[in-house]
């Protein structure tokens, strides 16, 4: 796989380049507006020049983004559906303008109506947007979830289903994590478990359309439906699965993100790159 972590873009997008670098990242993931607004300010020129050419300077790439926690495409209440539609084509936008192939995202929270309703409600709200960009190039990712609350997106048929209601399906992919599938109640703790959980994926999800990976261990038990991640093998799920998946033939090139807690200097995710890259060669 390719290595990765999400960093953060404080003082503009280009200025991630040089702390992903510094961390010998070979790939990366970011926020490209501020996810706590609704109305964020737009991408300048010049930032999107600079970016672009660190992208090139440092060969770190693929880099991908992380949608808003703000959105919710099946919110119950009108205003926050809208602003979450509007949001997502901004993102997407942005996506096109610093040459990002994927935004992941949340598929979103029923609130009460109900899992069918709501991904119905999800996959229209994204037929929408994607006719407001005739011409995008970004791929939507959807992210498996906890199932914390009314969190949709938590068993692979829920995701499978969104993309099934889309009309352009060949623009949704999806985004693996693996603290979210171990909340969820997917065992992934011994390799057998691992494989039994991956053909699921291949069957439901299909490899195909699997681009991005967000490792991460889990504070909380198997089944919590609680979203908690912690540092790599100091956590519930343990080492076994990613592993499993740094060893997997199928997901040699797929790029994937640690999203553990970080210090300013990022030394912890050193030290899980290190762990990660110590499990390539270890026997089974």
């Amino acid at each position: 796989m390719l290595f990765g972590s999400h960093i953060s873009t404080a003082g503009g997008v280009d200025k991630a380049f040089k702390l992903a670098e510094s961390l010998e990242l070979e790939v990366m993931q970011i926020f490209t507006r501020n996810q706590n607004q609704w109305n964020p300010k737009p991408l300048a020129g010049d930032v999107i020049s600079r970016f672009l050419s660190e992208r090139d300077r440092t060969g770190i790439s693929p880099v991908f983004s992380h949608g808003s926690y703000l959105i919710n495409l099946c919110s119950t209440d009108e205003t926050t559906r809208e602003r979450s539609e509007l949001a997502l084509q901004d993102e997407l936008m942005r996506c096109d303008l610093l040459e990002i192939p994927y935004l992941v995202l949340h598929p979103g929270s029923h609130m009460g109506q109900g899992e069918n309703l709501g991904i119905e409600k999800v996959a229209r709200a994204i037929d929408r947007v994607f006719s407001h960009l005739p011409d995008g190039n970004a791929m939507l990712l959807l992210e498996n979830t906890a199932g914390q609350g009314s969190n949709l997106g938590y068993r692979f048929e829920q995701l499978a289903e969104i993309r099934d209601q889309v009309e352009q399906k060949h623009r949704i992919g999806f985004c693996f994590d693996t603290c979210h599938a171990h909340a969820a109640g997917y065992d992934m703790l011994t390799e057998p478990a691992c494989r039994g959980v991956f053909e699921q994926v291949k069957q439901i999800l299909g490899f195909e359309n699997l681009k991005v990976f967000h490792f991460n261990d889990s504070v909380k038990p198997l089944g919590s439906r609680v979203d908690r991640h912690e540092h790599i093998g100091k956590g519930s799920l343990g080492t076994c699965v990613f592993g499993y998946l740094l060893r997997k033939r199928e997901f040699k090139n797929h790029p994937m993100a640690l999203e553990t807690p970080k210090s300013p200097d990022y030394h912890e995710d050193r030290e899980n790159l290190a762990v990660l890259k110590s499990l390539i060669s270890r026997k089974r």
